[in-house]
């Protein structure tokens, strides 16, 4: 896990030493193997928002335009697969006022993605992964507008799980091989590891497992999130909440993941 002393570390920041180390940090990483898809759970929110004493509408809000930020970080490190846990199925179970925020929240930012033109310079697809049927229309609408304009780009690929199990998306795949099966289009005895990926949310990317899974807050587990697809990923831990991640910390996961030693079950 990664740890930051966050009183040492606003010292440093406020120093010109900041900017040094920093400089010195992305030429480091820039001379190692730089993930190529890199996947994030985004958590947080609401404890920045109680620690800085604001309303957990604001933690969102916070962690919403760090997602902006990461896009641009991303870009800068040529990272091409971004996969960004942003509202599990579970949540959709709360009916109360903070979901109905998020629903609205989480519109906002997809129709400024939408009319970014990031998306059309980097050739970057964008897909939502997860029950996106459970979501309210005006989501849908907008992520089948994102869908309908990116759908033959191919050279980044920006995934966001909304509505996200992983253990929903391992039923949902076995209910999709098992369609197959009915109609006669497989053989039992041709379900292997790669029709299993075939039915999987992520079977449009050209990398369906990413090389690191960071997730912040201090939390200490996946809860559910790719289950299939991290069989081999390296995790990254950080002590630092959603909102207030920067450049840096996406830089520190980085390098923790180029000290680790990818076996791959070997």
């Amino acid at each position: 896990m990664v740890k930051i002393n966050k009183v040492k570390d606003t010292v440093f920041q406020i120093s010109g030493l900041y900017k040094i180390y920093s400089k010195k940090l992305e030429n480091d990483i820039r001379s190692g193997d730089i993930p190529n898809h890199v996947a994030l759970i985004l958590d947080g929110n609401r404890r920045w928002a109680k620690r800085h004493f604001a309303l957990a509408k604001q933690g969102h809000w916070k962690g919403a335009d760090a997602v902006e930020n990461l896009l641009d970080w991303c870009e800068e490190l040529d990272i091409k697969i971004i996969t960004l846990y942003a509202l599990s199925a579970e949540n959709l179970n709360r009916k109360d006022e903070e979901l109905e925020y998020l629903y609205e929240l989480i519109r906002r930012r997809l129709e400024k993605l939408y009319n970014d033109p990031r998306i059309h310079k980097n050739k970057m697809r964008v897909k939502a992964i997860g029950r996106v049927e459970t979501l309210p229309d005006s989501i849908k609408d907008v992520l089948k507008r994102l869908d309908e304009a990116t759908k033959d780009y191919d050279e980044h690929f920006l995934n966001v799980a909304l509505a996200y199990g992983g253990q929903f998306e391992l039923v949902d795949a076995v209910k999709k091989i098992g369609e197959k099966i009915k109609d006669g289009s497989l053989d039992v005895k041709d379900i292997d590891k790669n029709e299993i990926e075939a039915n999987l949310y992520t079977s449009h990317l050209p990398q369906s497992s990413p090389d690191m899974i960071l997730r912040t807050s201090g939390e200490k587990r996946l809860s559910g999130f790719l289950m299939w697809q991290s069989a081999y990923s390296e995790l990254v831990f950080m002590d630092i909440f959603w909102p207030e991640f920067r450049k840096i910390d996406l830089m520190r996961a980085i390098r923790t993941f180029q000290e680790r030693k990818r076996r791959m079950g070997k």
